[in-house]
């Protein structure tokens, strides 16, 4: 053994005297999604644009990038779910149509009701 790994090793054994081992990977909650799950819970359904203008009039600024990410990421772990696909017609500059896309909470959300979140629902009279 070279002497990085034995300061590792001892470095596990001054834990309570256990050898802890890490656990691999990205975790799986992000505080984010968890916002983004707070405003599904409390307006029922609603598409990507219309949860980033309520993300960003609550919470500190985000990327609409990024909470389309997290819907995504949300759907592959069961939180969201898609309630309904829309298409609308227009003068677009990427063509005629336009595709929203409605998201719902699924049973892997765990909601928790957001004062925020509510008060500024209220305010807008949603």
């Amino acid at each position: 053994m070279d002497y990085l790994n034995i300061a590792v090793l001892e470095i596990y054994i001054k834990i309570e005297n256990k050898i802890v081992l890490m656990a691999r990977g990205r975790k799986p909650y992000s505080i984010v999604r968890q916002r983004i799950i707070d405003i599904l819970f409390l307006i029922k359904q609603g598409h990507g644009h219309e949860i980033y203008k309520i993300y960003v009039d609550v919470f500190p600024r985000v990327t609409r990038r990024l909470i389309y990410y997290h819907l995504r990421k949300g759907l592959s772990l069961g939180e969201f779910k898609v309630s309904k696909i829309e298409k609308q017609t227009g003068n677009y500059s990427w063509g005629d149509t336009a595709e929203k896309v409605y998201y719902a909470l699924d049973e892997a959300a765990k909601p928790k009701l957001n004062l925020g979140v509510r008060k500024y629902l209220e305010k807008k009279g949603n």
